[in-house]
């Protein structure tokens, strides 16, 4: 079990020490605007919602949408998370309430995205995290998608990532996206949490990849799509 504090520090710098996939989602009031959120292991609510996923963008809106928390916890509420209670339609109105609030809904879901993977990684194995970070970079790309396509699976009981490579690009077909289940088409892609949440897990193992989003469902299109392209290995800092 791990109390993670200052959760924004951890996501865009510090590795925490032990494990985020949770069983149970402990809440303390911190204050209007913070929250200090500890986690206990298993990934799903029992209406098949990853409780890491909820926890994500939970601590996202906290972030960018501090005054409009206060809203969002009407269905993302403190007992919810805290017992595993948030099923499909609560998640699923939050999502579309995101969705009308512009362009905070990309930036919420690209945070929650460096969340998951923060927290995915903090979930690994010590052994397994530095057998990954010492492999070469052209395995190295495999391993970590391998770990990717873990994640997308405990966001949503329904969605999995297939994954095809040719000539050092990578085309990821996200399967069963809980974010992009639309009644109306949208203008733009709906999957940046998965595009973000790949794109800092490569970074977490020291790749440099450019990824980006080839179609979405949500406009239009009959798969989601996301191309990945390995640009370099990191110096490790």
């Amino acid at each position: 079990m791990v109390r993670f504090e200052g959760l924004s520090a951890v996501a865009f710098g510090g590795t925490p020490r032990a494990c985020a996939i949770v069983r149970r989602v402990h809440i303390e009031q911190q204050s209007t605007r913070c929250r200090r959120l500890r986690y206990q292991k298993s990934p799903m609510t029992e209406a098949g919602i990853g409780r890491l996923l909820v926890a994500s963008l939970h601590q996202g809106i906290a972030d960018l949408l501090p005054t409009r928390l206060e809203f969002y916890e009407s269905w993302l509420n403190p007992s919810g998370l805290r017992d595993g209670r948030i099923g499909l339609a609560p998640l699923a109105a939050v999502l579309s309430f995101l969705r009308q609030e512009g362009e905070p809904y990309r930036l919420i879901a690209g945070r929650a995205g460096e969340y998951t993977a923060e927290w995915t990684v903090a979930d690994l194995p010590g052994f397994r995290r530095a057998l990954i970070r010492a492999a070469p970079p052209g395995l190295r790309v495999h391993l970590v998608m391998r770990v990717a396509r873990r994640m997308i699976r405990t966001t949503y009981k329904g969605s999995r990532a297939v994954v095809k490579w040719r000539k050092g690009k990578g085309a990821v077909d996200i399967r069963g996206s809980i974010f992009c289940e639309v009644r109306d088409r949208s203008e733009q892609p709906l999957c940046e949490f998965y595009a973000s949440a790949i794109r800092r897990l490569m970074y977490l193992f020291n790749l440099d990849v450019e990824v980006g989003t080839e179609q979405c469902r949500a406009t239009g299109a009959g798969q989601c799509i996301m191309s990945v392209l390995v640009r370099s290995a990191r110096v490790a800092g």
